[in-house]
């Protein structure tokens, strides 16, 4: 490629224009960055000192607690409910009684893939302290329910998606942020300006263009979770009902899910799994091509064979 020997544009102009008018926000509310993991590096180092409070839920996304800790800041952990949901008004709450400068949270849920309507979302900001800044992680968002959606002009909210997912870029890293203008200009004071390279930014900028593409991933995706759903019948195996690209089977317990991860890593098939309850017990499968899927199929029961024997 060409514009490979450039160095990418420190604006990501072109890009943030096109965002711009598929959002319905001003440019000025737009900041590309190298994935979201970049932009939530960002925000804490704006808006987070030595000693400050974020708040999350405990076995969420680890990548934001690694940017707290990090930068000297402390995590305050809240648990999910029964239901694997955020315990919104929990956190809401722990924001309040600690003094928290910012919250983290996933919308859908990683690892979970469970999803909160825009409007509970909505709801849940009017109970935020003033002082602390939500940041909206929809990495996930193509996969979910179109009510999934926020709308509002909350100064506070810092919404932040990627081209990692649906639009297939994840080697490329690259990711976005909406949100307030003055909070933009606080993150062009930190950032690392030629952070971006032009290859992912083209990538980005054609993949917005191409929304069969994308459409086509996130159809291939639903189809997969309904097969995986149906796996995990077929095993005896209860699943989350995710609205994600991938789905959690629970093994019952911790144990027998580190058992089941290992085994199948000796059959190079690679799978997540948490250490934070409860997320302990499952294992968290990425929907994969049907090929993929039915290879992942076969090996699993042959997987959950060897374990029951033992």
């Amino acid at each position: 490629m060409r514009s490979a020997s450039w160095y990418g544009d420190p604006e990501s102009y072109e890009l943030r224009q096109t965002l711009s008018k598929l959002q319905g926000v001003p440019m000025q509310n737009i900041l590309v960055g190298s994935g979201i993991d970049d932009l939530l590096g960002l925000v804490v180092r704006v808006f987070l000192n030595p000693g400050d409070v974020a708040v999350a839920s405990a076995g969420t996304y680890p990548t934001f607690a690694y940017h707290v800790k990090g930068y000297g800041g402390q995590v305050h952990r809240v648990p999910y409910t029964d239901e694997l949901h955020h315990d919104l008004t929990a956190i809401a709450y722990a924001a309040r009684k600690r003094e928290a400068k910012i919250i983290y949270l996933a919308n859908p849920d990683n690892p979970s893939g469970t999803y909160y309507r825009g409007s509970d979302i909505k709801r849940f900001l009017d109970d935020v302290p003033n002082h602390c800044v939500v940041i909206l992680d929809e990495a996930y968002i193509d996969f979910a329910p179109e009510d999934a959606k926020v709308q509002t002009e909350d100064p506070r909210l810092i919404t932040m998606r990627t081209f990692s997912k649906a639009h297939g870029l994840a080697g490329t890293r690259i990711g976005y942020a909406i949100c307030n203008s003055e909070i933009i200009d606080a993150f062009h004071k930190v950032r690392l300006h030629y952070g971006v390279n032009s290859i992912a930014q083209a990538g980005a900028l054609a993949s917005l263009n191409d929304r069969e593409f994308v459409q086509s991933v996130v159809r291939e995706v639903e189809q997969g979770r309904r097969d995986y759903k149906r796996l995990g019948a077929k095993l005896g195996l209860k699943t989350i009902e995710s609205h994600t690209n991938f789905v959690c089977f629970d093994m019952g317990d911790a144990a027998t899910a580190r058992r089941t991860m290992n085994e199948l890593l000796k059959r190079s098939v690679f799978v997540r799994r948490f250490d934070s309850p409860p997320f302990d017990r499952f294992i968290r499968v990425t929907v994969g091509s049907p090929v993929e899927r039915k290879m992942f199929a076969d090996i699993f029961e042959e997987v959950m064979h060897v374990t029951s024997m033992s």
